[in-house]
């Protein structure tokens, strides 16, 4: 029976952490602790609070003075003949329903991005022109950004940088991988900075020295992730820059938009986040403008190898990019990713974009996630890893809900997108395959738990508290993709089932485009209960 043989397949899942890497590459059997986090995700809800209907700070997010914006003496753009306020490019790549959120976070940044691929792919050339605003309520005397080519393995440097088109001098730290480009003058609450710069990145060629494959060229792909030089996200910790525990993901960021335009050789299939909205080829060269947004980073994957897979769910079409010898597993992953989508929306709320796109590559980990595109091994596609392809695909989808649309500091509390995210897979199985599917799935978590012998380690800390020098080394695969779902199922259980499913869809669209927090989370969910979630979170969530 198609149940039976369903249950056998998610038990083979206890060791798989979704975007983690396997330890040993030719081994099935993967421990979670060891495997990168931007797969497998899932969701556990916490409990509610006082009865008392405090109202959460994050469920109406504020920008503030971003509506006294200041644009005196702002450059314009030498990329793309466009305002920086106009925001129509990107209404192509929103689904109708979500086109109003084009008028909302005006101070949201907008990077472009003019970008040559050298003809070897191993190569790249850029130009970037970003306008920043200040959406805090202090003055900042710099803005940060961060260069993650030079802790993947490859290198980016940065040159003819200017601020408001006069020249600046950066300040580089953190092995390079933070430059801090100093103010003029102090920028204040609501005032806007043009910061523009040449840069040039060599990209690896060893997937493994290369954030599992992420950012790499290699086996007829090349993905570029976090290429290009971007702005660090500014909280209440100041700037944060810190580098990011090998076991977690290394990008924290604010939604965006990205108007990009690529020149590559015209054999490659270039598939990126966003639509294109323009394009042309000349002389054996193509150039591609797409427009992304808002988003929390911009991906580009590229290949010569690469054919199309589509399906069309409402107003979505899904993409599966893979190599043709691959054809039937890249079928099954736009079926899969098609399936998740219809689960999610009828659980969490609409998929925003106008498109989804899939792309096989060499990365070590199983998949991984970013604004409407995901990354998969392409051992998942035939072969030995291929009974992970539902759940890992599945996982990634769902991270276009919790990581893009909700967003979190993804190295302070990760549970917020990976608990959540394998927690909203539990629900895709049981949509497709009925209380087996949830049982079958469920059990895997509870695996993966135990072998931390069930210990109740808080699921909220940093990735740095479960990593190698933590107080819990050794154990993130465990707590927070085992331990961190089942908590939302405790959740559901204490809000009830009614409450719990208003409470999801209500945090989803609470939080859109914005970084969720943990104590947000819980009011919001103590709201939809009258109930109070102190002593769940306690018991769950909270450091001991």
């Amino acid at each position: 029976m198609k149940t039976k043989i369903l249950i056998l397949t998610l038990i083979s899942l206890l060791a798989l952490t979704a975007c983690q890497q396997p330890a040993n590459p030719a081994v099935a059997t993967v421990s979670p602790a060891t495997q990168p986090t931007t797969a497998l995700a899932a969701t556990d809800t916490p409990q509610l609070a006082p009865t008392t209907a405090v109202e959460p700070a994050a469920t109406q997010p504020a920008e503030p003075a971003s509506a006294a914006v200041d644009s005196a003496d702002q450059p314009a753009s030498t990329i793309f003949d466009i305002a920086w306020d106009d925001r129509s490019p990107f209404a192509a790549g929103l689904v109708t329903g979500q086109q109003s959120v084009l008028e909302q976070r005006p101070g949201a940044s907008v990077y472009h991005l003019d970008v040559t691929l050298g003809d070897d792919m191993t190569s790249l050339h850029g130009r970037e022109e970003v306008r920043y605003t200040n959406t805090e309520d202090v003055p900042l005397d710099s803005v940060v950004f961060r260069l993650f080519p030079n802790l993947t393995g490859g290198s980016i440097s940065v040159s003819n940088l200017t601020v408001n088109g006069q020249p600046g001098e950066p300040v580089y730290s953190l092995e390079d991988s933070v430059m801090t480009v100093p103010l003029a003058e102090p920028l204040q609450p609501g005032q806007q900075a043009v910061i523009a710069m040449d840069f040039d990145v060599i990209v690896p060629t060893d997937p493994e020295t290369s954030n599992y494959g992420t950012f790499a060229s290699f086996d007829d792909v090349l993905a570029l992730a976090h290429f290009y030089p971007m702005i660090a996200v500014y909280d209440d910790e100041g700037w944060n820059v810190e580098i990011a525990p090998p076991e977690g993901d290394v990008v924290y960021a604010d939604s965006s938009y990205y108007l990009a335009r690529i020149t590559a050789p015209d054999k490659q299939v270039l598939v990126t986040s966003g639509v294109i909205v323009d394009e042309s080829s000349a002389a054996g060269k193509q150039a591609v403008t797409v427009a992304a947004g808002p988003a929390r980073d911009f991906y580009l994957a590229a290949s010569d190898a690469y054919e199309v897979t589509s399906q069309q769910v409402g107003e979505t079409t899904i993409n599966s990019y893979a190599p043709r010898s691959l054809r039937i597993g890249s079928k099954a992953v736009a079926e899969i990713a098609a399936a998740a989508m219809r689960s999610f929306e009828g659980h969490i709320g609409p998929y925003p974009y106008s498109e989804m796109d899939l792309v096989s590559t060499a990365t070590s980990a199983l998949g991984v996630e970013y604004p409407g595109i995901m990354a998969l091994t392409n051992r998942m596609y035939q072969g030995q890893y291929e009974q992970y392809l539902e759940a890992t695909v599945a996982h990634e989808v769902g991270h276009q809900w919790f990581y893009n649309v909700v967003g979190d500091d993804q190295l302070d509390d990760p549970w917020l997108d990976e608990a959540l995210t394998q927690y909203i897979t539990l629900l895709y199985f049981q949509d497709q395959y009925g209380q087996e599917g949830y049982d079958g799935f469920r059990a895997s978590l509870e695996s993966r738990w135990a072998r931390v012998s069930e210990d109740a380690i808080p699921i909220g800390l940093p990735v740095a508290a479960y990593s190698e020098g933590g107080e819990y080394p050794g154990t993130y695969g465990a707590i927070v993709y085992g331990r961190g779902p089942l908590f939302f199922e405790a959740l559901a259980q204490e809000m009830g089932e009614t409450a719990f499913a208003a409470f999801l869809r209500d945090y989803y669209r609470a939080f859109s485009w914005d970084v969720a927090t943990t104590e947000g989370l819980r009011a919001l969910a103590e709201q939809h209960c009258g109930c109070d979630l102190g002593q769940l979170f306690a018991d769950w969530v909270y450091a001991k």
